[in-house]
C-alpha cells in the first residue's frame, strides 16, 4: 500500500511500472479484498504502467487441464543454468506458501504436484522476464521478501545487474536497511560495515554500550513494533470478539465471492485461489484453539524453578522469514527432535510457540513433542515478556529468530540455522549441520560479547532508518480506503521511505562502481 504513494509522486517525473504478483488481487473482480490495491493502481494511477499476472494465470489453468505434461523441462534447465546464483529452482519454491503446502498447517491450500510446480515456476520466469525486456527497469523498490516473484525477480535482477531494493529487518528497534538479495544472506556491504564498527574502541561505541546496560537492566525487552499486534497478545480473546471477528469475515467473504461474483473463477483453480469455507473454518479453529491454549489445558505446562534449560521459541509457519532465508529448515518438529537428542544430561529442551501460531498447528504437532523425554512445551504466556525466558536459560536455539538477537544483548549464546545480519554478533552461531548441535550446545553460557553488540548496533545505526513498516501498511490503507485523511505523521514516515530507497539506490550504485 505504501508503493501506491511513491509511484503517484515518481510517475510525475519518471516512467513508472507497477507489478502485482498475487493471483487472486489481480485476478477477482473487484472487491473488500482487492479495491484499495490492484483497482487502486489501475482506476487512479494512469501513468503507471501495470503488469500483473492474470495472464499466466489463465494460461497456468488450460494447461494443467490439458492433456499430458504442460512443464517445458528444457526451458527450466537453462533457467536453471542462469538464474540461480542465491538459489536453485527447487528452493525457490520454498518461497511461496501456495506452493508448499507440504510443509504447513493451513488446509485452505491444496498440496502441489510435480507438474503444477514446475509449470507454475515456468510461466512465471517466462512473464517476469517478458517485464524485464519490455519495460528495461533501472531500479526495483519492493516492500517485502516473500512470494515466488520475489525471488525471481532477484535473481533475474542479479544477473542483470540492476538493483533489486527492499527492506531487511535488523530487530534492533524499528531499524531497517536497505537489501540487494531479497534478505537472502547478509548483504557485503553490511558486514564491511560491521567489520569497521568492530575496530572503533569503546568510547567511540559508547552510546550503543549505554544501550545494552540499558536493555539488560529493562524487565521488558519485546521490540515495540510489536505492540498492538497479535505478537505481544498473552490474554484470551472472548467470545464476543471471536464472533465479531467471524461476523466480520463472512461479510468479506460474502462480498468477494457473492456479491461481485468470484466464486465461479475460486471453482477453477484451487491452487491459485483457495476457497473461502475452508479458510473461514481454519479461521475460527484457530481463534478458538487459541483461546483454550491460553489459558490452563493439558499440552502446555508451566516451567520448573531451577532447572537446566535451552529455549527454543518456534516460528510463524508459513512465515517468509524462514521460507527464505533457512529453507532447509522449515520442519520444526525435526528441528526440536535433533536439538533433544544433542543436550546434555539434565537439560530440558523448552519449547514456547510463536503467539501468531498458537492454535494453527496441528494438535498432533505438539503431542508428537510431548512424547520427547527431555522436552517442556511451555505454557505461552506464563510470562508476558521474553526477557525470564532468555535470562534463565543455558541458551538459545531458533531457526533465524529474533530470540538469538535478544540473547546476545543479554550476553548468552545462541545457535542459529539460517544467515541473518545479526548472525555477526559474537555469541551467536551458526549450525550448518544438525551433528554440529551437541558441541555447540556445550559451549552455551555467558559470553563477554558488547563490543561485538555494540558493533552491530552502530552498522544498523548507520547504515538503517527508523522506519514503521506496520504504521505505514496500516495507515495507508485508511488512507486509500477513505477511513482517514492524510496527515504529517503518514508524510514524515512517508519520506522516511522515500529516503530508505534513495540511500539504498545510492548505496547499490557505489558498491558496483557506478557512483553517480
Amino acid at each position: 500500500m505504501p508503493l501506491w504513494f511513491l509511484a503517484k509522486e515518481l510517475s510525475e517525473e519518471n516512467e513508472v511500472a507497477a507489478f502485482y504478483i498475487m493471483s487472486t488481487e489481480c485476478s477477482y473482480n473487484k472487491c473488500y479484498y482487492n479495491q484499495n490495491s490492484y483497482y487502486k493502481f489501475k482506476e487512479e494511477l494512469p501513468n503507471v504502467k501495470l503488469y500483473d499476472v492474470r495472464d499466466i494465470c489463465d494460461q497456468y489453468t488450460a494447461g494443467l487441464k490439458a492433456e499430458g505434461s504442460p512443464v517445458d523441462i528444457q526451458y527450466l534447465e537453462e533457467i536453471e543454468k542462469k538464474y540461480t546464483h542465491f538459489k536453485n529452482l527447487n528452493l525457490q519454491l520454498m518461497s511461496s506458501q501456495e506452493n508448499t503446502k507440504h510443509y504447513h498447517f493451513r488446509y485452505y491450500w491444496s498440496v502441489t504436484n510435480y507438474d503444477e510446480n514446475m509449470y507454475w515456476l515456468e510461466l512465471n520466469y517466462k512473464k517476469i522476464l517478458k517485464i524485464f525486456d519490455e519495460f528495461k527497469p533501472d531500479m526495483i523498490l519492493d516492500f517485502d521478501n516473500a512470494e515466488l516473484q520475489r525471488t525471481i525477480i532477484n535473481e533475474i535482477a542479479y544477473k542483470q545487474e540492476i538493483p533489486y531494493i527492499t527492506i531487511e529487518y535488523s530487530k534492533f528497534g524499528l531499524y531497517k536497511y536497505p537489501t540487494f538479495q531479497n534478505t537472502i544472506g547478509i548483504d557485503p556491504y553490511v558486514e564491511k560495515t560491521y567489520q569497521k564498527n568492530l575496530k572503533k574502541t569503546k568510547e567511540e561505541l559508547q552510546e550503543m554500550y549505554d544501550y545494552i546496560n540499558h536493555f539488560r537492566k529493562e524487565n521488558s525487552i519485546m521490540n515495540k513494533e510489536f505492540a498492538g499486534t497479535v505478537t505481544s497478545q498473552y490474554t484470551r480473546s472472548s467470545l464476543f470478539w471471536i464472533a465479531r471477528v467471524m461476523r466480520g469475515k463472512l461479510h468479506y467473504f460474502w462480498n468477494m465471492d457473492i456479491t461481485k461474483k468470484n466464486l465461479k473463477l475460486k471453482r477453477t483453480n484451487k491452487i491459485l485461489y483457495a476457497p473461502s469455507m475452508p479458510y473461514i473454518r481454519h479461521y475460527l479453529q484457530t481463534e478458538l484453539r487459541r483461546r483454550k491454549y491460553m489459558g490452563k489445558n493439558k499440552l502446555f505446562e508451566n516451567p520448573v524453578e531451577g532447572e537446566n534449560y535451552v529455549y527454543m521459541p518456534l516460528h510463524l509457519i508459513p512465515e517468509s522469514t524462514v521460507f527464505v532465508k533457512a529453507s532447509y529448515y522449515v520442519d520444526e518438529c525435526n528441528l526440536i527432535e535433533q536439538v533433544s537428542k544433542s543436550l546434555p544430561v539434565g537439560w530440558k529442551l523448552y519449547v514456547k510457540e510463536h503467539q501468531a501460531m498458537l492454535g494453527e498447528r496441528s494438535i498432533e504437532f505438539y503431542k508428537k513433542v510431548k512424547e520427547l523425554h527431555n522436552v517442556r512445551l511451555v505454557q505461552i504466556n506464563y510470562y508476558h515478556d521474553p526477557k525470564p525466558w532468555l535470562a534463565n536459560a543455558k541458551g538459545v536455539v531458533t531457526i533465524v529468530g529474533t530470540a538469538a538477537f535478544e540473547a546476545a544483548l543479554l550476553g548468552k549464546k545462541s545457535i542459529l540455522f539460517g544467515d541473518v545480519p545479526f548472525a555477526m554478533v559474537d555469541g551467536i552461531m551458526r549450525a550448518r549441520s544438525f551433528e554440529d548441535l551437541p558441541e555447540l550446545i556445550r559451549t552455551f553460557g555467558e559470553i563477554d560479547n558488547e563490543h561485538s553488540c555494540a558493533a552491530y548496533l552502530a552498522t544498523v545505526k548507520e547504515i538503517g532508518f527508523e522506519l514503521n513498516v506496520f504504521y505505514l501498511m496500516d495507515q495507508a490503507e485508511k488512507i486509500l480506503a477513505g477511513k482517514e485523511a492524510r496527515d504529517p505523521k503518514f508524510d514524515h514516515e512517508l519520506s522516511v521511505l522515500k529516503d530508505f530507497y534513495n540511500t539504498g539506490y545510492e548505496v547499490w550504485m557505489k558498491e558496483h562502481g557506478r557512483e553517480q
